[in-house]
């Protein structure tokens, strides 16, 4: 398996698939860089060069006591584009990766960067406070915390049918997804996976939109119960000059699954132009 070393001797695995003009790929809570595969690939096949990683202290990553605030982690990112040599990046992020592409954006001066992908992510403020209204109490982030203490794995059963948008009318994804996905947050670390969980919930990255200078696209799903759309996805493409937002009307929160053909359409499409 191959590897990435980052300043704190973190040992980041991550895939490089193709050639061409490099995308990187950064996952979502509590996932790895494998739920990004089925859209890799296709970049990869469609003359790009694919790389994804798995977070610290998440998937075949080591999985350090520290380091889950989103200045350690967009230092990880950095180590990837300069430990791959990937000039002229675009930088995808889902969920909680895209926080780390808008701290990397202004921590790094956005160095290596041509192009940004933010889908379903936690930009710009995803806290309730009295200047972000739209945002969701922090009472929901220490319920979260609280189950998961108590009972990860089944936390995780409930949280992926939300995720994926499953309910007793809808069920836009198999059950296998639904598993698969609950084993791969289990590799993650209670650890890591709370102290994520803390961070994507209360890092303001409202700062950081100035920083993004380079084509912006941004996906979100109008039916996001995880990172709803008003607080996220509109708010970004409201405070990044010159963004695109793509509303993808009743999809839920993890839209990689669930709308699939349509997201590696629209990425392409952003790639090629």
């Amino acid at each position: 398996m191959s590897y990435i070393t980052t300043k704190d001797n973190t040992k980041l695995f991550h895939k490089d698939w193709g050639s061409g003009k490099p995308v990187i790929f950064l996952h979502g809570w509590p996932l790895s860089s494998d739920s990004w595969d089925d859209h890799a690939m296709a970049v990869a096949d469609a003359g790009f060069r694919s790389i994804s990683y798995d977070r610290r202290g998440f998937g075949r990553s080591t999985h350090p006591w520290n380091g889950y605030d989103y200045n350690t982690l967009a230092d990880d990112l950095a180590a990837v584009i300069e430990q791959t040599g990937a000039e002229g990046a675009t930088l995808v992020g889902f969920s909680m990766g895209g926080g780390e592409v808008a701290r990397y954006m202004s921590r790094h001066s956005a160095k290596s960067v041509s192009k940004a992908v933010l889908v379903s992510s936690v930009v710009p403020y995803m806290l309730k406070t009295e200047d972000n209204p739209k945002g969701t109490e922090q009472s929901v982030f220490d319920e979260m915390a609280t189950s998961m203490k108590e009972d990860r794995a089944a936390f995780f059963a409930d949280f992926f049918k939300t995720f994926y948008g499953v309910n007793m009318l809808s069920h836009p994804t198999s059950q296998e997804v639904l598993e698969w996905s609950r084993s791969v947050g289990m590799q993650g670390n209670l650890k890591a996976t709370l102290a994520c969980a803390k961070a994507f919930s209360s890092t303001d990255f409202r700062p950081d939109l100035s920083a993004f200078k380079v084509p912006t696209l941004i996906i979100h799903g109008t039916e996001d119960k995880t990172v709803p759309i008003d607080a996220a996805g509109r708010a970004a493409a409201s405070g990044i000059v010159n963004a695109e937002l793509i509303e993808y009307e009743n999809a839920p929160h993890g839209l990689l699954v669930t709308e699939k053909q349509r997201f590696t359409r629209d990425l392409l499409a952003f790639l090629r132009d």
